[in-house]
């Protein structure tokens, strides 16, 4: 029994180290048909190859219409970002890149921060802190917006307890009246698909809980706020009208919840 013990955990340790260094899947969302997203998340310090050429040549063999990043390209703790701007510019030569802050851009340090703004500049993403910009596709006009969320809801100063929430109202003050049309929006945090969709977004596109990181039958495990079983972890949710696409991102630590690239078709 015990050799049977130690297989297994041999067996689970050599698939964990290879989910965690080489594992990259596509996994598709289909909810029409006429555009396709790419949406990626939460990359941190994870790389798929030098400068991450494996992931952007993936990217570009699914043809996507636009790249949308939900928040976290970098870790906090950063000290470079020479593979970031290199990977964000091989993505917009692929397709016109979209993205937010996600929490760690948002607590990035302060020395780092200037140079954050000033590789941002440098590409030709699109970077939106509670703006909004048009796009023309196919004669589909998407009107794009980027929440920037504010670090309340992520963490408090005294720990993870008593965090702030979003509500429709909230939105409403930082991003204005939800226009008519085609609506997407970029939203870091998947916990508030309730106001999202009260606000007025069609399609919301979040990361933040990488999955769940270790995912059992299906199911997330533990989010960054130390929450056990957290909701809207992965997947395709409804709110209403709304769809809320949460990807499971690509850093971290995991375990059954490989890194991903979504493809979206709206």
């Amino acid at each position: 029994m015990i050799y049977i013990i130690l297989l297994v955990v041999i067996l689970l340790a050599v698939y964990a180290a290879a989910e965690n260094l080489y594992i990259l899947t596509v996994r598709r969302e289909k909810t029409g048909s006429g555009i396709r997203i790419a949406h990626l998340s939460d990359l941190h310090r994870r790389r798929f190859g030098r400068n991450n050429e494996r992931l952007c040549r993936k990217v570009r063999a699914e043809k996507p219409d636009l790249i949308i990043f939900s928040g976290d390209l970098v870790s906090r703790d950063t000290d470079s970002l020479a593979v970031a701007e290199k990977t964000l510019n091989e993505l917009c030569s692929i397709a016109p890149v979209y993205m937010i802050y996600g929490n760690h851009e948002q607590s990035i340090s302060a020395e780092m921060k200037p140079e954050l703004e000033t590789m941002f500049a440098r590409t030709d993403a699109v970077l939106l802190r509670n703006q909004h910009t048009t796009v023309n596709i196919r004669g589909r006009e998407l009107i794009i917006y980027g929440l920037l969320e504010g670090y309340g809801v992520y963490k408090k100063a005294d720990g993870y307890k008593h965090l702030d929430t979003i509500t429709a109202s909230d939105l409403e003050k930082l991003l204005g009246h939800c226009p008519e049309g085609e609506v997407l929006l970029m939203a870091h945090n998947p916990f508030f698909g309730e106001a999202y969709s009260e606000w007025g977004a069609e399609y919301t596109f979040s990361g933040h809980v990488h999955g769940g990181a270790v995912r059992l039958f299906g199911k997330a495990l533990l989010s960054p706020e130390r929450k056990f079983f957290p909701k809207n972890s992965k997947g395709i949710y409804t709110f209403g009208n709304m769809k809320l696409f949460v990807s499971a991102g690509m850093g971290k630590l995991r375990l059954f919840d490989p890194a991903e690239i979504v493809i979206c078709e709206i």
